[in-house]
């Protein structure tokens, strides 16, 4: 009985598996050069010395030979506290090698694809051309990748990493790595801080609570103005225009504010309080009805792009809270501020919230795509828009995307 292929990963390890079954060693480091790889580190020693990557030579079992290892992204072991991994490449490594470095790069050691490159000035001059005739490095563009070994393809957690499918896409990730390590630990810890303010466990959980709670950008005005313009569509039915959705938001807001301004009966007595100031409410209609015209924009693009059907409108803007709250979720693990239990429970109750609110893959990314360019996109419908887009499509008509394998 012949032996069963081996079942790769990844991409990577896949091309890695069947240039080594060829003995197609030119092939194996011209895939190699585009790959991202990665190498363990101490955290202490990281975090000591941030800008640093350190080598840490081992004795292979079998040759007995001294080596460094690597691993490529489908290979990579479920994030704990220590070790760390932080991304290398195949260039990087030529140009540090010293010539007291071991003989020897051990490239996914003990799997089908492993391969032990000899380490030699010649050597290295190879590993150089083939990173420089590179032209993609990492997972290749317009595709939506998956682990198939490692990553959840169906189930609760599966519908929480889809949820974050856009910007996990978008990045060039395998979409349902909940063992993510992303970009390397340092890398992943630098990038919170830059986007989200994020140093510490304490601060993430804070973060993740509130985009779970749809509190951190959808909520608010954004939310207000669409759920008017819902309530409107229940009653009268159909699509609403926007003369008519502007009167009712101006109507709420004034309403609102009479109600403010009324006395309220308190355990302590009948309390008065202080009217807002009549500039202040027309300035936040003026602005609420500039709001409605920009949602009504971009949906009519929308719908020019095929991201929304005709007579369809945007329900919510939940979705861009809740695919960044998957996502969060993982960028936490890669940055050990949390645990893998805590990012899993964190991607279920995400995709939960996104199913109380939304009735289709469609549905859910129409929001995501809004509320992403009110955030971003300044009525430019530039990259924040047109990325989006693109991945978009890619996650409606891949036959691998998640959106078409995991039912709403």
């Amino acid at each position: 009985m012949a032996e069963a292929a081996w079942q790769a990963p990844g991409l990577t390890e896949r091309r890695l598996y069947e240039a080594k079954t060829r003995n197609d060693w030119s092939a194996y480091l011209a895939v190699l050069a585009e790959s991202h790889l990665f190498m363990a580190q101490s955290r202490a020693a990281v975090d000591a010395r941030p800008d640093e990557t350190f080598f840490h030579p081992y004795v292979d079992p079998r040759s007995g030979a001294r080596c460094i290892a690597v691993q490529t992204v489908g290979l990579l072991p479920a994030p704990a506290p220590d070790p760390v991994f932080e991304r290398v490449s195949l260039y990087g490594l030529a140009n540090t090698w010293r010539a007291d470095d071991p003989p020897y790069l051990a490239v996914n050691p003990g799997t089908p694809c492993e391969a032990y490159l000899p380490t030699t000035p010649e050597d290295r001059a190879g590993w150089l051309r083939h990173s420089a005739a590179t032209e993609v490095y990492g997972l290749p563009d317009g595709a939506v990748h998956a682990l198939h070994v490692g990553g959840p393809l169906h189930g609760p957690v599966a519908r929480g990493l889809a949820v974050g499918a856009h910007l996990a896409v978008h990045n060039r990730q395998f979409w349902n790595a909940m063992a993510f390590h992303g970009e390397g630990y340092r890398k992943e810890r630098e990038k919170l801080e830059e986007w989200w303010g994020i140093t510490t466990p304490a601060e993430w959980a804070e973060t993740q609570a509130d985009l779970l709670a749809t509190e951190f950008g959808a909520g608010g005005t954004w939310e207000s103005v669409l759920g008017i313009r819902h309530s409107l569509s229940r009653t009268f039915g159909g699509l609403v225009g926007t003369d008519h959705w502007r009167q009712a938001a101006e109507q709420v807001l004034r309403r609102n504010a009479e109600e403010r301004a009324r006395p309220r009966l308190t355990p302590d007595g009948v309390t008065a309080p202080t009217p807002g100031r009549l500039d202040s409410l027309e300035a936040e209609v003026t602005g609420v009805q500039r709001l409605i015209g920009r949602i009504a924009r971009y949906e009519a693009r929308f719908r020019a792009d095929g991201l929304l059907p005709e007579g369809r409108y945007v329900r919510s803007v939940e979705a861009w809270d809740l695919g960044r709250a998957s996502q969060m979720a993982r960028w936490g693990l890669a940055s050990r501020f949390c645990t893998l239990e805590e990012a899993e429970q964190a991607v279920v109750r995400a995709g939960k919230a996104a199913r109380l609110t939304y009735r289709s893959w469609e549905d859910f990314s129409a929001g995501y795509v809004l509320g992403r360019c009110l955030h971003f996109d300044e009525e430019e419908f530039g990259r924040w828009y047109e990325d989006m887009l693109d991945v978009h499509r890619l996650l409606t008509t891949d036959p691998g995307s998640p959106w078409r394998n995991i039912p709403w």
